[in-house]
């Protein structure tokens, strides 16, 4: 038979409780906000396909490319081209370009959003250099590109069906180098590079 827990200890039993199921539910916030924003294209959240658009439509969109930093990054990051006019559903590829001027390997990720924040569930990317982490040997350049398309499904939205102009924002931080990053760091320095990405 089970002992009673006097008021004390049933006191401290759901407080426990409380800050246990709170901190669980912390931990699953972030990545459940994630999920919420890629589906749902909240705050700009930028789809993701396998494949372009099977429809193309006569109507176009401009898309507009802005590159920026975070304040400890010290690479230069900026859109090749600044923008471009594509159809609705039709697959745009563009690049932007990153420049690591310092004496050491550094690795960095981009975040990313649209603008209008209206248009993120309807903009797919296909390939994209954010997908993954991009490590910058001293002195190297590099092209990176972004295959995406504009889903023609946004001209049924009546919030987003006026877009007319799209702006695709990249943030670059810079984070811990992968294994084998501070090996490299040690080896004898290599001339500069560019390289472009297919």
């Amino acid at each position: 038979m089970a002992r009673k827990l006097d008021p004390k200890q049933r006191t401290m039993a759901v407080l426990v409780g409380v800050v246990l199921t709170m901190g669980a539910l912390g931990f699953a916030s972030v990545p459940l906000y994630d999920l919420f924003c890629r589906v749902t294209g909240y705050g700009g959240t930028t789809a993701q396909a396998d494949a372009g658009s099977d429809t193309i439509l006569e109507r176009t969109i401009n898309v507009r490319f802005d590159g920026s930093l975070s304040s400890n990054m010290a690479w230069e990051f900026k859109p090749v081209q600044r923008e471009m006019t594509v159809r609705i559903g039709e697959t745009g590829l563009a690049f932007y370009e990153a420049y690591n001027p310092t004496d050491r390997p550094i690795a960095g990720q981009a975040s990313y959003n649209v603008f209008p924040f209206t248009a993120g569930g309807y903009f797919n990317k296909i390939a994209c250099f954010c997908f993954t982490e991009q490590v910058l040997q001293p002195g190297e350049r590099i092209q990176m590109p972004v295959t995406f398309f504009v889903d023609p499904e946004i001209v049924d939205d009546p919030d987003a069906k006026f877009v007319e102009e799209i702006t695709l924002s990249y943030t670059f931080y810079e984070i811990d180098l992968p294994d084998g990053g501070a090996q490299a760091a040690l080896t004898p320095e290599q001339p500069a590079k560019t390289t472009e990405y297919n």
